[in-house]
């Protein structure tokens, strides 16, 4: 992630290049960062022309923390065109990058109403926060529940925080719940989804903004594929696999 600083006669320009490519991923910002980073940096620039005009021996710390700053938001607000290359038969990816802090079997009463395995993925500040799909098959059922902020990683944040489920049926008949989670920063979930919708693992479902949690139930036959701690990759790491 190479960036720069360039000086002219009368005032720092901060010139970032975000250029991130590999064999799985290209790096844009995501739209629901965009508005947010013009603000950010049309409000930076005018402290930055404050302090050059009023206080030139400061400048330099000042923009280095500018920086800092702006690059910060750019990195949580990247959004990674992924493409998976495994066999997708009744494979389950990660929807969110992260850590794995839950593994459990519990009782899902939303929609599904019997016991599943539950898999959840807490996303720090420093994650990507887009949401993909985890599995390819058709939406079935989409709602939005207002709640509470408490932190992301308590296992009751997924029941009392503000959240949003979304039900897929995957290929093989057999259906899966996954549910964002916003955590005590994030404030606003965003949920790409309608009912009826074709569910790729390549597309993105929604974003989470500042911090957050993504649970996925599956079937109590459903293989699962990583253990807590792991770290994921959004629509690339395979964490389970459903029976046939």
């Amino acid at each position: 992630m190479p960036y720069c600083l360039v000086k002219t006669e009368n005032l720092p320009y901060l010139c970032i290049f975000y250029i991130i490519e590999n064999n799985h991923m290209k790096v844009k910002i995501h739209r629901e960062g965009a508005n947010i980073l013009v603000i950010l940096l049309i409000i930076l620039l005018a402290i930055n022309a404050l302090v050059w005009y009023y206080a030139q021996s400061a400048i330099i710390p000042v923009v280095a923390v500018s920086a800092i700053l702006f690059l910060l938001v750019v990195n949580f607000f990247r959004s990674p065109r992924r493409h998976f290359t495994g066999n997708r038969d009744n494979v389950v990816v990660a929807s969110a990058d992260g850590k794995v802090v839950a593994l459990e079997e519990t009782f899902e009463d939303e929609y599904l109403h019997c016991k599943v395995k539950q898999l959840s993925v807490f996303m720090t500040v420093f994650n990507v926060h887009a949401n993909w799909f985890p599995i390819d098959g058709e939406v079935l059922y989409v709602k939005h529940h207002p709640g509470r902020f408490m932190a992301a990683y308590l296992p009751k944040s997924s029941t009392e925080n503000e959240r949003s489920t979304v039900v897929i049926k995957a290929k093989n008949g057999q259906t899966i719940l996954m549910r964002q989670i916003a955590g005590a920063m994030a404030r606003r979930i965003v949920t790409y989804a309608e009912v009826g919708d074709e569910a790729s693992i390549e597309d993105h479902m929604g974003f989470i903004k500042f911090g957050s949690r993504v649970d996925i139930y599956l079937p109590l036959d459903a293989e699962i594929l990583v253990k807590i701690g792991d770290k994921t990759t959004g629509g690339i790491t395979e964490v389970a696999r459903l029976k046939k």
